[in-house]
């Protein structure tokens, strides 16, 4: 697909649906850039993990509110793969980020106000130029309310799961069928019930339930819809 003018597609959606896959494949389509918003948060909850900043699997706010400033988030091209890798503080933790263990406490941490400031803050400073896809829970809502397109997907709670617990298998991750599914079903109550920039639908975005499909079959419905876009921008 030839690119076209650096326009802003926004990914939301719950928890496991394949957004970073969706969203990947169509900045690869569009050569575009592809920012993965949830790395972010998930890179801020290794570091309170490290950093003995949870307690009972709670964060202590004040006290990662004191070390925010501490925390830099990157991300880098792998060149051998041509995949986008998250770093922190100059450490690529881009395996360490996908585990149970940080999938358990993100979404507590993503609630906190000063976390998602400085985390909104560097996304929009990432896209301002467009031609981004980013993807995430608030992106279409609050870090680009005004993006050309807002896509938000979705998927059955036991479909999600087994996807997610298959990938962890294939990473050489032992993990249990029925605790991924009981951390979905707890990330989609925290998401859509935290105080901060709770997970809801755009009210102009597109819903995307992909319970049934493949990959390719998302693309193409993608491929369809954008041509739509297109037409009403650049006509």
């Amino acid at each position: 697909m030839e690119p076209f003018h650096a326009y802003i597609i926004a990914v939301d959606g719950y928890s496991s649906c394949g957004k970073s896959t969706f969203a990947r494949l169509i900045a690869r389509e569009l050569n575009y850039v592809y920012i993965d918003s949830g790395a972010m948060y998930r890179a801020v909850a290794l570091y309170c993990l490290e950093n003995n900043l949870l307690v009972g699997g709670n964060p202590l706010i004040e006290k990662l509110r004191e070390e925010m400033k501490n925390i830099i988030i990157r991300f880098r091209l792998n060149e051998h793969t041509g995949m986008q890798e998250t770093w922190l503080n100059g450490k690529n933790v881009e395996e360490e980020i996908r585990g149970i263990e940080v999938s358990t406490v993100v979404s507590k941490i993503s609630q906190i106000r000063e976390v998602r400031s400085k985390m909104v803050s560097l996304q929009r400073k990432i896209g301002h130029n467009g031609g981004v896809v980013m993807d995430g829970r608030d992106i279409g809502t609050v870090v680009f309310p005004q993006a050309h397109l807002k896509i938000f997907m979705t998927a059955e709670a036991d479909v999600r799961a087994g996807r997610r617990f298959k990938e962890l298998l294939e990473k050489g991750m032992e993990v249990g069928l029925d605790e991924i599914t009981a951390n979905i079903r707890m990330r989609d109550h925290e998401d859509e019930n935290r105080k901060e920039s709770p997970l809801r639908k755009a009210d102009d975005a597109v819903l995307l339930d992909n319970s049934h499909m493949t990959i390719d079959q998302q693309m193409e419905w993608f491929r369809k819809l954008w041509t739509q876009i297109i037409q009403r921008y650049e006509h």
